[in-house]
């Protein structure tokens, strides 16, 4: 009856007590009688603590798609913030305006208005400037020729010196900054300092009707030298 006892307890435990480590299946082998001894012992001690000594395998080896799904359900969160966060930016340093058929810029007039070739040339005469919205957003003049036709050309009225915007004198000819009294001629080549290089230049094309500025990368045929805006 007492064999039958032992050889139902777990191999799994060590059970100890006062007179040290005991384990219910080496009861098994032995001498008989000093094992009945021992354990007659542990019977009559009060403070027995018994502790497991094996994890079933199947606790021991991680769940590798349960891994592979929390990673991906990571990733995905942290990815769609942030492609939120570029798209703002990436339309904020985009170049505003409508592209032309050619690859431009459509001009703009001052209320937001495509500039239209035909109607522009009725209500501005020869030699007239008058800005518009060019490249990246840049006020540009609009030159009308002596013969009453578009020229091939606009002028950026971004001042070379710090940044101000250069107004047209009609009755100088010339282009005179209010800030620090630079000076361009007719076509935008700087004639009076500190301005140290002048004004940059747009091809206007018409297209499809409307005027269309393209970046100028070309030498500059005031100069005859490299733009230095390209």
């Amino acid at each position: 009856m007492a064999a039958s006892t032992l050889s139902s307890a777990s191999p799994s435990q060590l059970c100890s007590g006062k007179s040290g480590v005991f384990s219910p299946s080496s009861a098994l082998l032995g001498n008989p009688r000093r094992n009945s001894l021992a354990l007659a012992k542990e019977k009559r001690s009060p403070n027995i603590t018994c502790q497991a000594t094996s994890i079933p395998a199947d606790d021991r080896v991680p769940d590798m798609g349960k891994r592979q799904l929390m990673n991906l359900l990571l990733l995905g969160a942290i990815s769609l913030p942030t492609a939120g966060m570029l798209v703002p930016y990436g339309a904020f340093f985009a170049p505003p305006g409508r592209r032309g058929g050619s690859g431009g810029t459509v001009a703009k007039d001052a209320i937001g208005n495509d500039v239209v070739a035909a109607e522009w040339l009725k209500n501005h005469g020869p030699s007239d400037r008058t800005l518009t919205q060019g490249l990246k957003g840049d006020p540009t003049y609009l030159v009308v020729e002596n013969d009453r036709t578009l020229a091939t050309y606009g002028i950026n009225a971004v001042c070379t010196h710090l940044g101000c915007v250069v107004p047209w004198n009609a009755a100088e000819k010339k282009f005179i900054c209010p800030c620090h009294g630079s000076q361009y001629n007719n076509q935008g080549r700087v004639v009076r300092g500190p301005a140290p290089l002048s004004l940059a230049l747009a091809h206007a094309d018409v297209d499809d009707g409307k005027v269309v500025f393209i970046p100028w990368v070309e030498t500059d045929f005031r100069t005859g030298e490299a733009p230095w805006w390209a």
